[in-house]
């Protein structure tokens, strides 16, 4: 393995040596916009990562106390490598690492915690390059098309940032501009981790992330297209139009290209700003049960989701003419449709995990992919240990040992969750991101124990199966039977869910301390 380590250091330090000389006969070039300075920056980064792993552990007995404090260590270093390398080479580099820090129950704690500042890190352009992209695609100056724009960005992001700007008939706009070199470094970025995973992989067999290029092939091309945001964006609010509290901007076409979007501006602080929610008067259980009523409709009932969650993306307000509380949500470009059969196994997945049906768990879970790592799929799935995973997740309150358990097992079995995320079918990988980013707000905003989520789960799994089962129902008699037991599902899944509220509430407290003064009475 040593030999196999030099010759990728001999081609980092290759690669290195060759970028200088371009470098120095080149010197009206940013050495960030050079193909073979960000191959050479990443390759050389690989190159360390990898000699820190192959010595550092080597005279170090395994399993032992001294191991795993060692092992955190290098897991640490490596990451802060690896956050580095994403800043430098920015672009894709960033995103992928933004993906990666979301990972927060697959991945090492050291490798998420160090990754999560990469949404606070991301690259801004100049104001000339922002004008430069703006007419190059409107054909316009910014004095034609706005009265004001606001130089400083509202937001950076990994692909674009984002502008305040008013109208000439006054409206107030957000203006989503794309940096201008991205189109063309993203593909050729995309090819430099290819090599480079591959190169790791030849090096650590046990640990195969093929499928982190394979998901930035996919969904890069989408969400560097605006015009396909704006239509994501449009679809999605249709589709959730039954939910009154939800707002998404408008987007104005006439102003939106391929590298510009431009939507109405919108108000609110951060989801996971408790602070912000507590002086606007908003109700922390009311916004997380309102998140999990709109990703469980998404999920199960719609099979197209928003994979984005990151705070920043879901804002929260209070509506100035109603004064009721709305979640706004931003950023749609990164968007994953399921199939219907994917769709269907999920959502029976989830009714078999909520319940604790363990023959129901081993069954959907293989039918996703996971074979005999079916026990771990379910727990990377619920962020849930296996004692609660058999008692069934909707039973069983979360703890902080347990989250606690989880996060140091994403780090004692990575090989294996390495293996069950090369297994499972793509549609799968978003979806775990979206769970854990979704589950990281929850933790923030401490109502993960709360059971609200799987009741709405519950409430869209139900919908969803019926739905499924009446499209293939032969006759009318059959049909109503199917509406009929699915009425009362939903009927039952209703009281349970008024049976938790009045036992929460003054009410509940009143007769329980009035049943244990009769108990003791006796």
């Amino acid at each position: 393995m040593a030999g196999r380590l030099l010759k990728v250091s001999s081609v980092a330090a290759a690669v290195v040596a060759s970028s200088g000389f371009y470098l120095y006969n080149n010197k009206q070039l940013d050495p960030n916009d050079i193909s073979l300075v960000r191959f050479g920056r990443a390759a050389a980064t690989t190159a360390v990562i990898s000699y820190d792993y192959m010595t550092s552990l080597k005279h170090v007995e395994y399993g032992s106390e001294e191991y795993w404090a060692l092992k955190s260590q290098v897991h640490r270093r490596s990451a802060e490598r690896l956050r580095n390398l994403c800043c430098a080479n920015r672009g894709t580099f960033i995103k992928v690492g933004q993906h990666l820090g979301a990972l927060d129950y697959l991945l090492p704690e050291e490798y998420t915690s160090t990754l999560k500042v990469l949404h606070s890190r991301a690259p801004q352009s100049s104001m000339e390059e922002i004008q430069q992209v703006i007419r190059e695609d409107l054909g316009k100056e910014l004095s034609d098309l706005f009265i004001s724009f606001d130089e400083k960005p509202q937001g950076a992001a990994s692909l674009a940032q984002v502008h305040k700007a008013v109208l000439h008939d006054g409206r107030t706009v957000a203006v989503k501009v794309q940096h201008p070199k991205v189109q063309t470094q993203s593909s050729k970025d995309i090819v430099v981790m290819e090599v480079l995973l591959n190169m790791v992989h030849w090096l650590f067999p046990d640990f195969a992330f093929m499928w982190l290029v394979e998901e930035a092939k996919k969904n890069m091309p989408a969400e560097l297209d605006f015009l396909n945001e704006g239509r994501n964006a449009e679809k999605v609010a249709v589709m959730l139009a039954h939910f009154p509290w939800l707002k998404v901007p408008k987007i104005h076409w006439d102003l939106s290209t391929r590298r510009i979007l431009t939507m109405d501006f919108a108000e609110g602080g951060q989801v996971n700003d408790r602070d912000y929610m507590r002086r606007h008067g908003i109700n922390v259980n009311e916004i997380s049960q309102n998140l999990g009523k709109m990703y469980s409709e998404m999920i199960f009932v719609h099979g197209f989701v928003h994979c984005d969650p990151h705070p920043g993306n879901v804002l929260v307000r209070r509506c100035p003419n109603t004064k009721k509380t709305e979640i706004v949500l931003l950023d749609h470009g990164l968007y994953q449709i399921l199939l219907p059969d994917f769709r269907l196994n999920y959502c029976r997945l989830w009714q078999s995990l909520i319940k604790g049906d363990l023959n129901g768990i081993e069954r959907y879970s293989r039918c996703l992919g996971a074979g005999d790592l079916y026990p771990l799929f379910a727990c990377v799935l619920t962020a849930r240990s296996w004692t609660s995973v058999n008692a069934g997740v909707g039973n069983t309150p979360v703890t902080h040992s347990e989250d606690v358990e989880i996060r140091s097992n994403a780090a004692l079995y990575l090989p294996q969750i390495s293996d069950l995320l090369n297994r499972v079918p793509r549609q799968m990988l978003l979806l775990l991101k979206t769970n854990d980013l979704l589950r990281g707000i929850e933790t923030t905003l401490q109502t993960r124990a709360a059971s609200s989520s799987f009741i709405n789960m519950s409430r869209c799994c139900t919908r969803a199966v019926a739905r499924h089962k009446r499209s293939k129902a032969q006759s009318r008699a059959r049909r109503l039977q199917i509406t009929m037991s699915e009425s009362l599902t939903l009927w039952q899944i209703s009281l349970y869910e008024l049976f938790l509220w009045v036992k929460g509430s003054t009410l509940g407290g009143w007769v329980g301390s009035l049943l244990s003064c009769l108990h003791y009475t006796h």
